[in-house]
């Protein structure tokens, strides 16, 4: 199960979420989602895990009840990503008007 885990701390690692999601059983793999221009986290990651069970048991003793770093985080189940939308968007600058 896919996991949205929002409100991080700027300062937070990959290493350290994976170490707290690990506490509610395994993590296949943890993504710090990173500012394509600065390079600095933009604050959410995504967490695998991949037995439902272990996952809901995450959401349900993490969101809005840990505060990591100074910051209470949220849990829930992440949202397929949509088909077409990856981020690019074509430029109307050629059209005329």
């Amino acid at each position: 199960m896919n996991l949205f885990a929002g409100n991080l701390a700027k300062e937070m690692t990959e290493a350290e979420l994976k170490e707290i999601f690990e506490k509610f059983g395994q993590v296949a793999s943890v993504a710090l989602v990173m500012d394509r221009y600065s390079g600095q986290p933009r604050g959410f990651a995504f967490v695998d895990m991949p037995v439902k069970s272990e996952a809901l048991a995450a959401i349900d003793n993490l969101s809005g009840r840990v505060a990591l770093k100074g910051k209470a985080i949220f849990v829930k189940e992440a949202r397929p990503q949509e088909k077409g939308h990856g981020g690019h968007r074509p430029s109307n600058r050629n059209k005329r008007r």
